[in-house]
């Protein structure tokens, strides 16, 4: 079993940081009655989280790179656990988005390196038996928050599922130094041969600060703007401005990439169209798999009287067995198929599963949303695994940390831009006198047409073959950086 000790300590690292994007969702109406805060508030107790994780992932994996994988990892770790306990004991709303903040910077640093120490650990079918589970892992995480977050809310209160968080983290640790063998980028000669408008950055490992900035004030803005709107109207000096600033940070990005010797986000790297499809399929999968699952369970609580448990249960549970089960099963299959058909097959599941979702009439009770969970799931278990690995086979070796790196930094996104845009219509619905389940019907269908468009989109034009554990190797192989 030692030999699976990497795969153990990256499991239940990634588990939790990633169950804590969503375990908070069932949590909601308890902290806004603790703390009497609005709906955009609540917003923010979400994407804080998220906009951490997608703000430095590239730059983790820069330091982790540079100073040891095992090393970023495991102080990671030590920050999230910390700033779990802040959360735990916030006395007001504010500190407590700020302690967000800081565990997605923690989290940032232990996902930025997992699938470096993946792949540092594992060769050959071990190596795809081993990013199935990852990507197993991923999916059930992200659906399973609700039902954890329910369980300890109902029964012990809203603050246990941040302190939760601490004997999880001793058990990461101890995994992690037990089984994680320590491991950096290659040295420059490892390299040779890479063009130097493609090859700078992988020479290097030093952090791209200015980058990191512009891309997290870009991302705050634009997610600042969404919110906004929803709660002040789209025309509000404060909204238009959240836009303008977001616009000129995205802007001093690109114009920092492009200058920089050591950027976080190789620019270039978007010129194949396959990469860029599937950035921009990262963003919306996530989007449309788990950011309406807030407003879903909104409606199960505050409407229909269920509990946190009945809640996590029954809007969660169903996707969250068919994900883990799914990608499960899927580790076997997936040097089988190209990815695009597996991508665009998941995605259109997701979509599918969402429009099943989104026929709930007055009358309808929670269980009408589990055959679309379910649908979800299965799509999730095909979509998750294989977009890394579907990233790296897009771009040279050289970049496959980078490209790795990106996949995650745009899912995380994805998150966050789509809990602003959909909390902004349940919002508007509800204010319009309209019942709640024509808002959760308006936000689920919304949820259902992005993924179908994202399938569209894999499909026409993503021509990646096998996945990158497939494809054949230089003859001096990098190690892979950075992250998935």
């Amino acid at each position: 079993m030692r030999k699976w000790s990497a795969l153990t300590a990256v499991s239940i690292g990634t588990f939790m940081l990633l169950v804590d994007v969503t375990i908070v969702t069932v949590a909601l109406p308890a902290i806004s009655r603790d703390f009497g805060t609005s709906l955009g508030g609540l917003q923010w107790v979400l994407d804080g989280y998220a906009l951490a994780l997608a703000a430095v992932l590239l730059a983790s994996g820069a330091l982790a790179d540079g100073h040891g994988r095992k090393k970023v990892y495991l102080a990671g770790t030590v920050v999230f656990a910390a700033a779990s306990l802040v959360c735990a004991v916030a006395p007001n709303a504010g500190l407590l988005i700020a302690a967000r903040f800081l565990q997605g910077l923690g989290g940032a640093a232990m996902l930025a390196t997992t699938v470096a120490i993946l792949s540092v650990a594992y060769t050959g079918r071990d190596r795809g038996v081993a990013f199935g589970i990852w990507g197993a892992v991923n999916g059930a995480a992200a659906a399973a928050g609700p039902i954890a977050g329910g369980l300890l809310t109902e029964h012990f209160g809203w603050r246990w599922i941040f302190l939760v968080n601490l004997p999880v983290s001793l058990l990461a640790l101890w995994f992690t130094i037990r089984g994680v063998t320590e491991s950096h980028g290659r040295a420059p000669e490892a390299v040779r041969g890479v063009t130097e408008s493609h090859g700078r950055a992988s020479e290097n490992h030093k952090l791209d600060l200015a980058g990191t900035v512009t891309f997290t004030l870009s991302a705050a803005a634009v997610t600042f703007a969404l919110i906004r709107g929803g709660d002040a109207g789209w025309a509000a000096p404060s909204t238009l401005a959240a836009f303008a600033v977001s616009a000129a940070a995205l802007v001093a990005f690109i114009v920092v990439e492009r200058r920089t010797d050591h950027p976080m986000l190789d620019l270039h790297l978007f010129a194949k169209p396959s990469f860029s499809a599937l950035m921009v399929a990262a963003v919306l999968a996530q989007a449309s798999a788990f950011a309406y699952l807030p407003f879903t369970t909104v409606w199960l609580q505050q409407f229909l009287g269920k509990g946190p448990v009945d809640a996590g249960l029954v809007g969660a549970l169903p996707m969250s067995a068919a994900s883990f089960v799914g990608g499960a099963l899927a580790g076997r299959f997936l040097q089988r198929v190209a990815p695009r058909w597996t991508i665009g097959i998941g995605l259109l599941l997701i979509g599918a599963g969402a429009l099943m979702q989104a026929r709930l009439t007055p009358a309808s009770t929670g269980t009408a949303l589990i055959p679309g969970l379910i649908v979800v799931g299965l799509g999730v278990a095909a979509v998750l695994p294989t977009m890394a690995s579907a990233a790296l086979a897009a771009v040279p070796h050289e970049r496959s940390g980078m490209a790795g790196g990106a996949v995650n930094t745009f899912r995380q996104l994805g998150f966050a831009l789509g809990v602003a845009v959909f909390g902004s219509v349940f919002a508007h619905r509800l204010e319009g006198r309209h019942a709640p389940t024509d808002a959760v019907n308006h936000v689920v269908a919304i949820a259902g047409f992005v993924a179908l468009a994202a399938a569209v989109l894999v499909l026409l034009v993503v021509r990646t073959g096998r996945p990158a554990w497939e494809a054949p190797k230089p003859a001096t192989e990098p190690a892979v950086s950075e992250t998935v």
